[in-house]
C-alpha cells in the first residue's frame, strides 16, 4: 500500500464535510485548543507516553501483524509520540492542528512510509485496512464534530476501525472532555460495522495517578 500513499493528492475534499465543521467550532469544539496547545509547545497528552504508551503499542503492532494489515489512517496524529512505538508498513496522519502536522513532517522526514495530512487535505476516497483513533473522541465536545469525525473514520475504513477512548456519557468538569458513548451510535449509525472485541486497559484509571493510568479502552470494529 505504499504506492497508496504516494498517490494521495496535496489538496483535496474531506468526506462528509469535516473541514466544514471543524472550521466551525472553536474551543468548545477543540479545534482552537489544540491548536493553540501545539503552537504553546504542549504536546498530546499523557497517554502518549511512557507506560500507556507502550501498551497501545503493544496492543496496535499485535493487531496489525496478526491481521495482515498492510495501511493504516489515523485520525488525530497529534505529535507523534505515540508514532514512535508503532510498526506500521504504510501510514497516514490526519490531524485538525497545523501545528502538529507541521512538526510530525519534520519529525519523520526521514521514513517514507509515513505521510501526514492536515484535515483539509484528506481525499474523500482515501481507504485504509485500518482506520484509527487513539484518545480522540472524549475530547469532541461538540455533537456537530463529533458526528463528522466519526463518519470520517468510518469511512476510510475498508477492513477494521479501531478506537481507544472511554465508552460512557459523561461530562467531567474539564471543559475540552465529554464520554460519548460511541459504542451506540456504531449500532445505530454504521450498520456494516459490528464491534469485533473489547480489550481493557492494562492501567485502569486511578484519579491518584492520572499521568500513568486512563479511563480508555481499545473497541476493535470490522466492516461485515
Amino acid at each position: 500500500m505504499k504506492s497508496a500513499i504516494k498517490s494521495i493528492p496535496i489538496i483535496g475534499p474531506i468526506a462528509g464535510g469535516v473541514v466544514r465543521l471543524f472550521k466551525r467550532s472553536r474551543f468548545d469544539g477543540s479545534t482552537d485548543y489544540w491548536e493553540q496547545r501545539y503552537a504553546a509547545g504542549g504536546n498530546s497528552g499523557a497517554g502518549s507516553y511512557n507506560r500507556l504508551a507502550q501498551f497501545k503499542a503493544d496492543v496496535l503492532n499485535g493487531f496489525v501483524a496478526s491481521h495482515g494489515i498492510e495501511f493504516v489512517i489515523e485520525f488525530g496524529s497529534g505529535d507523534g509520540s505515540q508514532l514512535d512505538l508503532a510498526r506500521y508498513p504504510s501510514y497516514v496522519g490526519v490531524d485538525v492542528s497545523r501545528t502538529a502536522i507541521e512538526a510530525t513532517r519534520k519529525r519523520f522526514a526521514y521514513d517514507r512510509s509515513k505521510q501526514f495530512l492536515h484535515i483539509s487535505e484528506v481525499p474523500a476516497d482515501l481507504k485504509a485496512d485500518l482506520s484509527l483513533s487513539l484518545d480522540v473522541i472524549y475530547h469532541l465536545v461538540v455533537d456537530p464534530t463529533f458526528e463528522a469525525y466519526m463518519n470520517a473514520l468510518f469511512a476510510a475504513a475498508s477492513r477494521f476501525v479501531v478506537i481507544y477512548s472511554s465508552d460512557k456519557d459523561e461530562r467531567p468538569r474539564a471543559p475540552h472532555v465529554r464520554h460519548r458513548r460511541f459504542t451506540d451510535w456504531i449500532a445505530k449509525h454504521q450498520p456494516d460495522f459490528a464491534l469485533k472485541e473489547r480489550v481493557a486497559n492494562a492501567y485502569p484509571f486511578d484519579e491518584r495517578d492520572p499521568d500513568n493510568t486512563s479511563f480508555a479502552d481499545f473497541y476493535i470494529v470490522e466492516r461485515q
